[in-house]
């Protein structure tokens, strides 16, 4: 099989790229949230919020925080199912030909 094939006739590698960068931001927003808790600030808005997915350091929103973390995840599943049809469409390809 030649080299970068799977790049040069689908979108793999840029789904593979965008689920790595997903696996980071949600260690991010766990860690963010893990420091949080163990600050005990709780689920209490603070005075001036932090944007979600910032790495300003002060109070962070915990609920902003879930919800970013909610986000990721959604992305991160509807990432995977597309790389495994792009590779199930792949599959198919190869064996036709």
């Amino acid at each position: 099989m030649p080299f970068n094939f799977v790049g040069r006739v689908s979108q793999a590698n840029q789904m593979k790229e965008s689920l790595d960068i997903s696996v980071q931001r949600t260690r991010q927003i766990a860690d963010r949230v893990a420091r949080a808790t163990a600050l005990k600030q709780g689920f209490a808005l603070p005075d001036t919020p932090t944007a979600p997915g910032s790495t300003e350091s002060g109070p962070i929103d915990i609920e902003a925080e879930m919800v970013s973390l909610a986000d990721e995840q959604l992305r991160y599943e509807a990432t995977t199912k597309l790389l495994a049809k792009t590779y199930e469409k792949l599959r198919a390809a190869l064996k036709v030909g």
